[in-house]
């Protein structure tokens, strides 16, 4: 059975509109009004963050009012008919490069968000010691993926650059190139350049798309390899010849093994999409012969990328299902809670600083989406005789991804899998934008045509003789305004429900936020310890010293887990016993230092989390330890204070005097500075 034949020209490609000179004409009107654009855009967002910082006040309302100033503009001439190819293209590059912005301008000079300090440490290691798959103190699993790491020390190692500067090149790069390949996936399904271009802007309104797919972490590389192998998938499916397809088949798996290298759940995802994209060809290929060979082609890019995943996850990562089985299994658990009545749900935007329209919009999103996909889905169901077989098995399998989109919201309700349900928008997202790009497409040409196949109605009957002069279904104005109104909807909504605003704004020091945990007092701390003690000792450490401390500090922290409940040293009260086992893994295990934050007795973390996820601990808005527990310390002879400051001391341990009596509590020390040696201490 032969192959669907290759398009000539899918993706940002296109007619030229027009002559030369009337070319040159719109680029130079077009580059005009986007550099005003984008220069009154960034200004607002500057003035966001100044306003945030200083608390003045109104920091929402001048971040949106930026990034639409140079949004709509945007949309206007990736969306317009007589826009030539190039042109097109360059929009959307200018396009994935401004929304870099908000990343870049909320932090420019370093790490910021809690996993960005894992992976700035673990690129820094690499950078000095040469060696890939050490274990990151911070996040213990992201050693097995070395892609980005590798990727960014190798750069700085070429050009001289900092860890932080070669880092802005590789992930810029990657955005851009994330945006370009959502269009030219699109392009692989639906001929019109402007359908390609409508689905780039679409998936840049999911939650993920401006801070978290921004951000130093190996999702923010990896999503886009994904995307680009799967159009390798597309294009090797629809090959007509054999070396082609074993071409286009060849570089998929290699992209699929530079996921896998770079993230983990890109992995899973994109051996998960590849299996949909298959298992919908063959369905299809049952009344429409000509999609046979498309469908083996398919399972065997699933297969293959599926022993490529499970081979490094048994090789290289066994602990990844260690790492991730709590985080979904804890999260079931509370959904199973929830459905029986139980109590342990979390309440949305629960005393949030958000604005009363921006929580409207988080509401709205969902409702918003589900009316896109269905309307998308009508669209497919009208087309499903005229589409090519391979666009009506492609389009399907993005509706059925899309849909993902919507079950994964009940997480949000469960403390536990509210994380995981943020992530999965990333990759669900890609596949609502790709099936609701047509619709928005044949929205905007109201009944003239069917977006990329000339002559056919949608929704409308007849032909342009049948239409009185100078009529239209629907102004196109107001449809535009109208589609406008829905993506600054769903822009704002899946931000404001995706991203905590102390991750989107700056302003003063807040305990327990990721974001502002490099305090200077902790920055002096750890600085200090590592010059004193040098690099990569073993310590115990709350989740945001732990961050300082493991990055800035280069140190070994750990924040607990269930099998190491590290945490249990500072839960027991004064005078109770130490848990014998634990005491026994810190010494087996050398440990040699204790950090305490008494911040902990004081305050609650603005993210409701003091050591890790899935802490036993009270969260309930009040601190889960008293003053006494954080300064029993001072009195265990196998503890000797080091260093002690405003908030945070600094213990040795000293475990060959496990046993001694308590001593009694000594004189207060000065704040800030190291404390004199005793005996006994190396």
């Amino acid at each position: 059975m032969s192959a669907v034949t290759t398009r000539p020209a899918p993706g940002l490609t296109g007619s030229r509109p027009g002559g030369p000179r009337r070319e040159l004409a719109t680029a130079a009107w077009c580059a005009s009004t986007l550099t005003v654009a984008g220069a009154a855009g960034a200004t607002c967002v500057v003035i966001a963050y100044h306003r945030a910082e200083w608390g003045s006040g109104g920091q929402f309302g001048w971040f949106w009012a930026g990034m639409l100033l140079f949004t709509l503009p945007v949309g206007y001439w990736a969306l317009r008919r007589t826009v030539s190819p190039r042109l097109r293209l360059a929009v959307l590059v200018g396009y994935g490069a401004f929304t870099y912005l908000p990343k870049l301008l909320r932090h420019p000079s370093g790490p910021l968000y809690h996993d960005e300090y894992a992976h700035w440490g673990q690129s820094h290691e690499i950078l000095l010691d040469g060696r890939l798959f050490a274990m990151n103190p911070i996040v213990r699993v992201i050693g097995d993926y070395p892609g980005l790491h590798a990727c960014v020390a190798s750069l700085a190692a070429l050009t001289g650059l900092s860890i932080w500067q070669a880092a802005l090149i590789v992930l810029t790069t990657a955005h851009v190139l994330l945006t370009l390949g959502v269009a030219v996936l699109a392009g692989q399904l639906w001929p019109d350049p402007r359908i390609a271009a409508a689905a780039a802007l679409g998936y840049s309104l999911n939650s993920s798309f401006l801070f978290f797919d921004t951000q130093l972490g190996y999702e923010s590389l990896a999503i886009g390899i994904l995307v680009w192998a799967l159009v390798a998938a597309l294009r090797a499916m629809a090959a007509g010849t054999v070396p082609a397809r074993f071409g286009w088949a060849a570089l998929t798996l290699l992209l699929a093994g530079a996921t896998t290298a770079t993230h983990h759940l890109t992995a899973l995802w994109l051996t998960g999409v590849l299996g949909l994209l298959a298992l919908v060809t063959t369905i299809h290929s049952i009344p429409a012969r000509e999609l046979v060979t498309p469908a083996r082609v398919a399972w065997a890019l699933t297969s293959g990328t599926a022993l490529i995943v499970a081979t490094w996850l048994g090789v290289v990562a066994p602990r990844t299902g260690d790492y991730l089985d709590p985080y979904l299994g804890r999260a079931l658990d509370q959904i199973s809670g929830l459905a029986g009545g139980e109590e342990g749900g979390r309440e949305l935007f629960s005393q949030s600083v958000l604005p009363w329209w921006e929580q409207n919009a988080a509401y709205a999103a969902p409702a918003v989406a589900l009316a896109a996909l269905l309307g998308a889905a009508a669209l497919w169901w009208r087309r499903r005789y005229t589409d090519e077989p391979l666009t009506r098995a492609g389009t399907t399998a993005m509706l059925l991804l899309g849909s993902l989109y919507f079950p994964a919201t009940l997480l949000i309700l469960t403390p536990a899998g509210a994380e995981g349900a943020r992530r999965s928008w990333a990759f669900s997202y890609l596949g609502l934008a790709v099936a609701a790009a047509p619709l928005a497409i044949a929205l905007l040409d109201g009944s003239r045509h069917l977006p990329g196949r000339p002559g056919r109605w949608w929704p409308g009957r007849g032909s342009n003789s049948e239409r009185r002069p100078g009529t239209l279904a629907a102004g196109p104005w107001v449809v535009g305004a109208g589609l406008l109104a829905v993506c600054a909807v769903l822009l704002v909504g899946n931000n404001a429900a995706g991203m905590n605003p102390s991750y989107r704004f700056p302003g003063p020091p807040v305990y327990g936020s990721d974001t502002r945990a490099a305090t200077p007092e902790v920055l002096a701390a750890a600085h200090w310890l590592r010059d004193t003690q040098g690099r990569g000792v073993r310590l115990v450490a709350d989740r945001y010293s732990g961050l300082i401390l493991g990055s800035y500090g280069e140190q070994q922290p750990t924040t607990g887990s269930a099998s190491f409940p590290a945490y249990d040293l500072y839960r027991v009260r004064p005078g109770q016993p130490m848990p014998a086992k634990l005491l026994a893994q810190l010494r087996d295990w050398r440990f040699e230092f204790l950090v305490v934050d008494r911040r902990m007795a004081e305050q609650v973390p603005d993210i409701n989390i003091y050591f890790e996820t899935n802490e036993p601990l009270r969260h309930d808005g009040v601190p889960a330890f008293d003053r006494a527990q954080l300064t029993k310390f001072d009195t265990l002879p196998w503890l000797i204070k080091i260093y002690d400051g405003p908030h945070l001391a600094i213990y040795r341990f000293d475990f060959a005097s496990l046993g001694r009596r308590v001593l009694p509590p000594p004189p207060a020390s000065s704040g800030g500075h190291p404390l004199p040696r005793r005996e006994g201490r190396r």
